[in-house]
C-alpha cells in the first residue's frame, strides 16, 4: 500500500498523533480522514474575541463558527479529543500587525510570553493566555460524501490543495474586521450539479451550497489558473466552475485589521476533528441549529439562467414547486386559443431567477390591436408590466417601461395614475426607442454604446406586438398594424450579442415579442400562424392563456425566491442572511392583488383601452370579464405564493 493510501486509511486521532509529530508525508489534510469534518483555525488577542464572534455570525457561510476557546485553551473537547491546538495543525501562518511574518510547524514556543517584532517597545508583549481560538467549518468535510456519490473532487484526483480566490465581493463588516469574501473553486460536471448543491447544503457546518455557479468574472475573479491561495486545478471536458465560501476569508479578515499578533492555520491544513461529516450540528458552539436544517424541501436545485455570462443560480425544492404551481394556472385557457401547444415547462421559473439576479431592467408593453380606434391599444399587457415593475422596484431593482412614441402621453399618465393610486410602488422612468442607424440599440442598451457597460441586464416584453418573418407586425386576425409599433424588437435582436442581458417575452398567442423563440409551434398550431408567428425570440418564453397573468406570476414568482432561504443565501453569497421584518412586509404590500389589477384595469377603461378580442370598453381583457374570471386567477396566484414560508 502506497503511504498515501495508508495516511487515507487512519483515524483523524492517529493522523493528529502524525501530524503533532511533524509527519513529512502530512502536506495538506485535502482527502484525509474521510468521514470526519474538518476545521479551520483563528486565533486572535482576547481583546478581538468579541469583534470576530460578531463578524462570523453576520458572515456564516465563509465563516461557520462552530466552536469559541476561552482565553489559553488549548484543548477542543467538542470537536475532539486530546488535542493541543499548539500542535495538531500541519502548519500555521504567524502574522504580526496584519502581515504573515512565517509559517511555523507548532506554536509551543508562543506558549511562553512572547515579544511582536524585534524592533517593538519591551511593553508591546503577547502571552498564549491572552489569545482566543475560533474553530470553524471546513469544506474539506464533505470530500468523502462527494465522492461517495461519484461526484470528482478534482484537487484531490490531482494531488494539488484546492484553489482559493479573493474575490471582490465585500464581507458584512464586524468591529475592527471587514475584507472580502475569499471562495474555493471546485470543477463539478454539469450533470452532477444538483448532487453536489443538495451534499454541500447538507453540511452546513463546511461552508453549506455554493455561493456562485459559472463565470468567475462574476465574482471579480479574472484567471482560475492562478488562485490566491492553493494549488491550480484544472478543469476537465464538462466541467462547470463551482464555488463555495471558505474559511481563508479569516486570513483575509486577518490581513485588514492588523492585529499585533496572530495565527491561522495555513490554507489546506487543517485541524482534523472527531465530528462524523453527518453531524447536523455540534454539541456547544457557535453554529445556530436552525442554520442546519434538514428539512428536504429546503434543499436547493440548480438551474441554467444565462450562457453569457455563464450562471446558474439555486432555488429550494419547495420555491420551485410553488413556481411550478403558478405555471400551471396561468396556464388555464378559458378563451379556448389553445395556447397549452405553446407551453415550454419552467420558462418562468428561469425567468424569475434570472430577474432576481437582476440589477436594472427594462419592461415594454402594448399591443395596437384596434387599429380602427384611438388609442389602438388592448387591456392586456399593461397591468402584467405594472405588476411585475412594482414587485421588481420593491426588490430594489431599477425599472424602465419603454413604448411607441405615438403612445408616450398616454402611458406616463397611466404610470402616474398607478403611483397615485398605490397601484406601482413609485413612477418609473419612460423612454421610446427611434431606429436612426445600425448602431441605433446598442447604444440605446449600453453605456456609450459600449457592450462591456450594459445600461439593462434583463429586458421584459409583455404582450408587445412581435415582428413576424417577413418584417410586418400582425394581430390575430392578421391585419398588418406595423404602421403603429416602433422597432423594439431590435433591442432583443442586438441583446443577443452583448453579454449580460437576459431577455423574457410574455405572449398568449405567438405573435408578440419573444415568442420567436416557439415560432415552429405557432406556426403548426396557431391560427394564422404561419403569417403572424414573431421571429424574434428571448432567451425564456412564458406562455399564458392572458399575458397579464404572466406578468402577475413573474411578480410572484420573485416573492417566493426571495422569501426562499436557499436562494436567498446563494444570491447574498452567505453573507448576512437576515431579511428585515420590514422589507419582509413590503415586498408582501407589492404583490399584485384583486384590488389592484381592478383598480388599473378600470384606468385604462378610463383613458379609452379597449379589450383585445371584443373591442369592447369594458372592464375586461381578451374578451374575459374581470369578475370573477381575472379575479379569479389573481386569487389562486396568491393563495399558492402567499402560503410561502419566510425566510
Amino acid at each position: 500500500m502506497e503511504q498515501s493510501d495508508h495516511l487515507k486509511s487512519l483515524s483523524p486521532a492517529e493522523l493528529r498523533l502524525l501530524i503533532r509529530k511533524e509527519d513529512p508525508r502530512i502536506k495538506t489534510t485535502s482527502g484525509l480522514a474521510d468521514g470526519y469534518q474538518q476545521s479551520n483555525v483563528i486565533i486572535l488577542p482576547n481583546h478581538l474575541a468579541d469583534d470576530f464572534d460578531d463578524f462570523c455570525r453576520k458572515n456564516p457561510a465563509p465563516l461557520p463558527l462552530l466552536y469559541r476557546s476561552q482565553p489559553g485553551e488549548t484543548s477542543c473537547l467538542p470537536l475532539a479529543k486530546h488535542v493541543d491546538i499548539r500542535t495538531d495543525v500541519s502548519q500555521y501562518c504567524v502574522y504580526e500587525e496584519g502581515r504573515m511574518v512565517k509559517t511555523v510547524s507548532s506554536l509551543q514556543s508562543y506558549s511562553a510570553q512572547t515579544r511582536i517584532g524585534s524592533e517593538q517597545p519591551a511593553e508591546r508583549l503577547a502571552r498564549w493566555s491572552d489569545m482566543v481560538c475560533f474553530y470553524q467549518g471546513c469544506s474539506f468535510g464533505t470530500e468523502g460524501k462527494l465522492k461517495k456519490a461519484g461526484v470528482p473532487v478534482r484537487n484531490v484526483e490531482q494531488g494539488t490543495n484546492v484553489s482559493m480566490f479573493r474575490t471582490a465581493v465585500p464581507c458584512s463588516p464586524a468591529g475592527v474586521f471587514s475584507c472580502p469574501l475569499v471562495v474555493t473553486m471546485g470543477p463539478v460536471p454539469a450533470a452532477m450539479l444538483d448532487a453536489a448543491v443538495e451534499i454541500t447544503h447538507l453540511n452546513r457546518l463546511a461552508h453549506g451550497a455554493p455561493v456562485h455557479i459559472g463565470d468567475p468574472a462574476l465574482l471579480g475573479i479574472q484567471d482560475v489558473s492562478s488562485p490566491d491561495y492553493g494549488d491550480r486545478v484544472e478543469l476537465q471536458p464538462g466541467d462547470v466552475t463551482v464555488f463555495w465560501a471558505c474559511g481563508v476569508t479569516a486570513v483575509e479578515a486577518i490581513l485588514s485589521s492588523k492585529p499585533p499578533l496572530a495565527f491561522s492555520h495555513s490554507p489546506g491544513c487543517m485541524l482534523l476533528t472527531d465530528v462524523p461529516d453527518s453531524a447536523p450540528s455540534i454539541p456547544v458552539g457557535g453554529v445556530d441549529p436552525s442554520a442546519c436544517d434538514q428539512d428536504p424541501e429546503l434543499i436547493p436545485l440548480s438551474f441554467l439562467v444565462s450562457h453569457n455570462p455563464l450562471l446558474y443560480s439555486l432555488a429550494s425544492k419547495r420555491a420551485v414547486a410553488k413556481i411550478r404551481q403558478l405555471e400551471t394556472i396561468i396556464g388555464d385557457d378559458p378563451g379556448q386559443r389553445g395556447i397549452r401547444a405553446l407551453f415550454v415547462q419552467d420558462e418562468l421559473l428561469r425567468s424569475c431567477l434570472a430577474l432576481s439576479h437582476s440589477s436594472s431592467v427594462a419592461i415594454t408593453t402594448g399591443f395596437p390591436t384596434h387599429f380602427m380606434h384611438s388609442p389602438p391599444d388592448e387591456t392586456d399587457g399593461p397591468p402584467g408590466a405594472i405588476a411585475m415593475a412594482t414587485m421588481l422596484l420593491s426588490l430594489g431593482k431599477q425599472v424602465t417601461m419603454v413604448t411607441d412614441r405615438r403612445a408616450v402621453d398616454m402611458n406616463q399618465a397611466i404610470i402616474d395614475e398607478a403611483a397615485r393610486n398605490g397601484v406601482l410602488k413609485s413612477a418609473v422612468p419612460l423612454v421610446t426607442f427611434e431606429e436612426s442607424g445600425p448602431d441605433s440599440a446598442l447604444h440605446f442598451l449600453c453605456h456609450h454604446g459600449d457592450p462591456s457597460k450594459p445600461r439593462y441586464d434583463h429586458l421584459v416584453a409583455i404582450e408587445r406586438s412581435g415582428r413576424a418573418t417577413d418584417g410586418n407586425y400582425y394581430n390575430m386576425r392578421g391585419v398588418n398594424i406595423k404602421h403603429l409599433v416602433d422597432p423594439i424588437d431590435n433591442l432583443f435582436i442586438a441583446a443577443k450579442e452583448i453579454p449580460g442581458i437576459i431577455t423574457t417575452g410574455i405572449g398568449d398567442g405567438g405573435n408578440e415579442l419573444g415568442m420567436g423563440k416557439v415560432k415552429e409551434k405557432v406556426e403548426s398550431l396557431m391560427p394564422k400562424g404561419s403569417l403572424i408567428a414573431c421571429d424574434v425570440p428571448a432567451d425564456f418564453a412564458i406562455t399564458a392563456g392572458v399575458s397579464n397573468w404572466g406578468g402577475y406570476a413573474v411578480a410572484c414568482g420573485l416573492y417566493l425566491l426571495h422569501t426562499c432561504p436557499s436562494h436567498q443565501r446563494y444570491l447574498k453569497k452567505g453573507l448576512e442572511l437576515t431579511t428585515p421584518q420590514e422589507q419582509l412586509q413590503d415586498w408582501t404590500a407589492n404583490l399584485p392583488s384583486v384590488d389592484k389589477e381592478e383598480s388599473i384595469l378600470a384606468t385604462l377603461v378610463n383613458f379609452g383601452i379597449r379589450s383585445g378580442k371584443t373591442g369592447n370598453l369594458a372592464m375586461e381583457v381578451d374578451g374575459l370579464t374581470f369578475h370573477p374570471t381575472h379575479s379569479d386567477i389573481i386569487t389562486r396566484l396568491l393563495e399558492v405564493t402567499r402560503g410561502s414560508t419566510p425566510a
